[in-house]
């Protein structure tokens, strides 16, 4: 098996001629490889390509262990796995090559490193859903309202009307009134934003289920099935509030469960007050100059 080994390092592993062509390929290559991880980690491809990398290192394994078996059952199923991945992905290879023929691709480089990262949604968004769900919750308004986390729901927003309005208690509570043109189907608010509204989901298939509960709930957790999403429904036959998380369905949640969940997925950044004051004080120089 050492020999096997050392045969495989010397084949495969040792220092190769690297020219200018070369140089140039790997470029290319890399930027390829960059622009694609980039796209697909805020999808739920991500999850999918991450098992890939599994399956790679698997086969690496067997390679090096000469596990003939394994390489041949590899072998023969590849060009269906390649299929696989192709039916998979679609949605998200259309996606993608839309997006490609619409930027400015040099722009986006030069771009990439003035973008500003701060909390997933403000304080003042959050006290807003809270008062809106339960004021909905008093008058048995059902809403289906989907938080959106680090997995973006383009393919889901894609088949609602599209939004760009600041959350308000005001505005979630005359979205979800009945008999209005938005009312049916879910809102997604990214960051403090309401993106779009009557939005449909996926069910879900989890066959443990209260045969009691609607095509509303069932909705709420079938987004939280497919991405890292936070959900929030609000039953229109008894009031009562759910949330529905990572596949989890959590009933008759009060405003305290409410905003303990929305704390949790807020990411809300906190400064040290070392840094407070360390700002604090070229604040005041500057004000002094």
């Amino acid at each position: 098996m050492f020999a096997h080994i050392v045969e495989f390092v010397e084949k495969y592993l040792r220092w190769p001629q690297i020219g200018i062509t070369d140089v140039l390929e790997i470029c290319v290559i890399s930027f390829i490889v960059y622009q694609v991880m980039r796209f697909i980690k805020d999808t739920k491809a991500w999850m999918v390509f991450k098992g890939l990398i599994i399956v790679l290192l698997f086969t690496l394994v067997a390679t090096l262990f000469n596990m003939n078996t394994i390489l041949w059952i590899l072998n023969k199923t590849l060009s269906v796995i390649v299929i696989a991945i192709i039916v998979m992905f679609q949605p998200e290879l259309r996606r993608a090559l839309e997006q490609l023929g619409q930027k400015n691709i040099i722009a986006d480089i030069f771009a990439e490193g003035r973008r500003d990262v701060s909390e997933r949604f403000s304080d003042d968004t959050l006290n807003e859903i809270v008062k809106a769900t339960f004021e909905l919750a008093r008058t048995k308004t059902g809403a289906l309202i989907v938080m959106e986390r680090n997995v973006r729901l383009t393919e889901f927003e894609m088949t609602g009307i599209s939004m760009d309005a600041k959350v308000s208690n005001q505005l979630l509570i005359n979205i979800f009134e009945h008999n209005t043109p938005l009312h049916d189907g879910a809102i997604i608010i990214r960051g403090d934003r309401i993106v779009a509204a009557t939005c449909y989901l996926h069910l879900s298939e989890n066959m443990h289920v209260s045969k009691a509960l609607g095509t509303r709930h069932r909705a709420g957790l079938g987004i939280s099935e497919e991405s890292d999403c936070l959900t929030i429904i609000v039953s229109e036959e008894t009031g009562k509030v759910s949330i529905a998380f990572d596949g989890m369905l959590e009933r008759n949640v009060d405003g305290d469960r409410l905003r303990e969940k929305l704390l949790e997925i807020q990411e809300k950044k906190v400064e040290s007050k070392r840094i407070r004051l360390w700002k604090g004080r070229n604040q005041r120089e500057k004000e002094n100059i």
